[in-house]
């Protein structure tokens, strides 16, 4: 296909313009009766010599921007900027550089000069007429006047639209903050100066993402096909957590002409302290026993067992308060014992026990992966004859006596038989979870005479 001659582009211009003319003229007269004397006067003024002639005039009222200052404060006076993307230097994170060619664009100040920014937004051949002139297209500086020096003063008046006002300056109600560009924090001339600004174009483009997200037909069809468990060739996304900013009260177009199309609607995506995670559970290999260096290491009983010792270490009276005393930290101790044995129970592998590598004695094997009991018969028999909690028990009360040997106090057998005690008497956790998994493995809750409670 040829590209359209120069004639042609002209044509092409000025219906546009024609087109825009004649529907803001329709608008206003619509307004006004048929025997208004104005009426002749608004004709006139809408006439294209005569309009873009008052339009030259009044584009100095507003200016295209990207970044701008009133949404930082409203009463802000300073200076806003144009800087398309294609000019920004790239970075990793995301911001405005990342925007596309067909980037929006904001204008700020006179409301009532907005008709002009509309102007310049008219569309040809899927340019705008701004960019024509941005490029000092000159076909459409013929469209606009006759008089080539008339055309050309109209296009410069035009693409002042993305110049800067006046010299660079901040206000005492915008935001600024000192950044350290030396090396030397002690010196002052060591700062910049920066003055942050409102990344217009690229909040519009979040907006008008999340909206679709969270609203568009599309999105709106894959959430009822997922509500109905089918398939859906379109996916869609979720924003948690996310916040809701309105800008510019009752009069969002004081703050821009983008702010106005968004109803002073401005996204916040969630900004919170990162949720900690702690390390995937692994399976406890090469190791005899589960207690010195899985159990031991949980920091909570590291910091348990360093209070115990210190307590007894006091040689505290013999009273009841004592006694209440040491069997709270027993019981902090015995919760982390149960706590880790369920991580390790619900967040394993059935038979991780059966790995080659797992050399834990049968007891805790049998204590730490009693899924293993659904596909092994052998391990499913040794679990249900219940001797394993009773050396569970006896295990526990042993490497407590040998936490706290450093100190010079008559720790025996008879200390480890009572912990033991605690530990096997423990029905909140440590038999009521025994109890749930004879339950998931379907055996009677009947224990063998002999066996452990």
């Amino acid at each position: 296909m040829l590209d359209p001659s120069p004639e042609d582009r002209k044509q092409a211009f000025r219906a546009a313009i024609q087109r825009f003319l004649e529907e803001r003229l329709a608008a206003k007269l619509d307004k006004r009766p048929p025997d208004d004397p104005e009426r002749a006067a608004i004709v006139a003024q809408h006439q294209p010599a005569a309009w873009l002639a008052d339009a030259a005039c009044r584009v100095a009222q507003i200016q295209a921007v990207t970044h701008s200052l009133k949404p930082i404060h409203p009463d802000a006076r300073g200076t806003n900027l144009y800087c398309p993307p294609a000019g920004l230097p790239p970075r990793p994170e995301v911001g405005s550089h990342l925007l596309q060619a067909d980037f929006p664009v904001d204008v700020v100040g006179n409301a009532a000069a907005l008709d002009v920014y509309k102007f310049l937004r008219i569309e040809v051949a899927s340019r705008s007429l701004l960019d024509y002139l941005l490029a000092a297209d000159p076909d459409l500086l013929a469209a606009l006047d006759g008089d080539a020096k008339q055309a050309a003063a109209l296009a410069t008046a035009f693409a002042s639209l993305v110049e800067p006002r006046g010299r660079p300056a901040s206000h005492t109600l915008a935001k600024q903050l000192y950044w350290l560009h030396g090396d030397d924090p002690g010196d002052d001339a060591g700062y910049l100066l920066l003055a942050p600004l409102f990344a217009t174009s690229l909040a519009h483009v979040l907006h008008e993402r999340i909206r679709a997200d969270r609203f568009g037909e599309e999105a709106k069809a894959a959430r009822q096909a997922r509500s109905k468990r089918a398939s859906h060739s379109h996916g869609f996304s979720e924003y948690p957590d996310l916040a809701v900013q309105r800008q510019g009260g009752t009069k969002p177009h004081n703050l821009g002409q983008l702010n106005s199309e968004r109803r002073g609607e401005n996204y916040l995506l969630a900004s919170l302290p990162p949720f900690w995670r702690s390390a995937a559970v692994r399976p406890v290999l090469r190791m005899a026993s589960v207690l010195p260096r899985v159990y031991g290491q949980r920091p909570l009983v590291r910091e348990t067992v360093a209070a115990l010792r210190k307590f007894l270490g006091s040689n505290p009276d013999p009273t009841m308060a004592t006694r209440d005393r040491r069997d709270a930290y027993i019981g902090t101790l015995i919760d982390e014992l149960v706590s880790m044995a369920r991580e390790l129970q619900e967040q394993l592998p059935d038979d991780w026990t059966a790995d080659p590598d797992c050399v834990l004695v049968e007891a805790e094997k049998l204590w730490l992966n009693p899924a293993r009991a659904f596909a092994d018969p052998e391990f499913d028999h040794a679990w249900q004859w219940m001797d394993w909690p009773r050396e569970i028990g006896q295990r526990f009360g042993n490497w407590l006596k040998h936490e706290l040997l450093p100190l010079e106090l008559p720790f025996g057998e008879v200390e480890a038989r009572e912990w033991r005690k605690e530990l096997l008497a423990d029905e909140e956790h440590w038999a009521g979870d025994l109890h749930r998994w004879r339950t998931r493995l379907e055996v009677p809750h009947h224990i063998p005479t002999g066996a452990a409670p």
